[in-house]
């Protein structure tokens, strides 16, 4: 062993089951290093490995079930083998082909398991889990973030003197679903969205894209503070029940924060 620069400690020799695999074990085992009885198919073979005082015995379960035979029975025998009679040697789950195996060797009672690592990549998956841990991000950023961070600043502006076609070409720049209607002195008059300019459609036609802003009915705009949390913004928009809110410094608007910028899902 050292002379092979090898730890006993860590080292486990793997032979193949035989009754000369057998007796190398023996010896192996009696000289203080660790043993993997391989290729085990039977508890017959089992049984031997166990005699032979090997640290490991290993069916191969993949194996096993690619020729049609019941390896899971088979780990049933091998665990029941070891705790009935008291043999020191571990059963080793072998030849692991997906996780349903691993579950497999938990609930027969394996003490070792081989697995490879695109299955261990699955075995902490699961759809359940990658939904809640979404929601921990999100629920997470609505309490770390404020709205300002969120948001592109001085966007969305337009005069009441302008139409509702400056709107839309406006929106269409800022690629934002509402805008936020200002006086001469950057007062905050309302908001006018996409939704709005559907409806207007809808019932006007095309002819409503030449109407100024200031004769539209007026709005009362529902605004929130560019360094209010994301949380905060959120109990806005489900009370409320809007899309947009817009977002103002010292009274004055430097923005809309739109309910998809926290609500990506939505």
């Amino acid at each position: 062993m050292l002379e092979l620069g090898l730890n006993k400690n860590k080292t486990v020799f793997k032979i193949p089951i035989s009754l000369e695999g057998a007796k190398a074990c023996k010896k192996l085992v009696d000289e203080g290093l660790m043993v993997n009885l391989h290729l085990v198919y039977t508890v017959q073979q089992a049984y031997i490995a166990y005699s032979a005082g090997a640290t490991y015995v290993c069916p191969l379960v993949g194996r096993l079930q690619d020729q049609g035979h019941d390896a899971l029975d088979l780990i049933e025998q091998c665990v029941n083998a070891v705790t009935r009679y008291g043999y020191k040697t571990k059963v080793m789950f072998s030849s692991v082909r997906h996780p349903e195996h691993v579950r497999n060797a938990i609930n027969l009672g394996v003490h070792a398991c081989t697995i490879p690592w695109k299955v261990m990549k699955e075995l902490a998956k699961s759809h359940f889990t990658d939904i809640g841990t979404q929601q921990f991000f999100e629920h997470t950023k609505l309490m770390t973030l404020k709205v300002k961070e969120v948001i592109r600043l001085n966007q969305g502006t337009i005069s009441l003197k302008k139409t509702i076609l400056d709107a839309l070409v406006e929106m269409t720049r800022t690629g934002l679903g509402a805008i936020t209607l200002i006086d001469d002195k950057s007062n905050i008059k309302g908001v006018f969205t996409d939704g709005d300019l559907r409806r207007m459609l809808e019932s006007d036609g095309e002819g409503i894209l030449k109407k100024k802003l200031s004769e539209l009915e007026s709005k009362t705009p529902i605004t929130i503070g560019s360094t209010e949390s994301l949380y905060n913004a959120s109990i806005i928009f489900k009370e409320k029940k809007v899309d947009n809110i817009i977002v103002t410094e010292n009274g004055f608007p430097v923005g809309v924060l739109d309910i998809q910028d926290i609500f990506p899902a939505m």
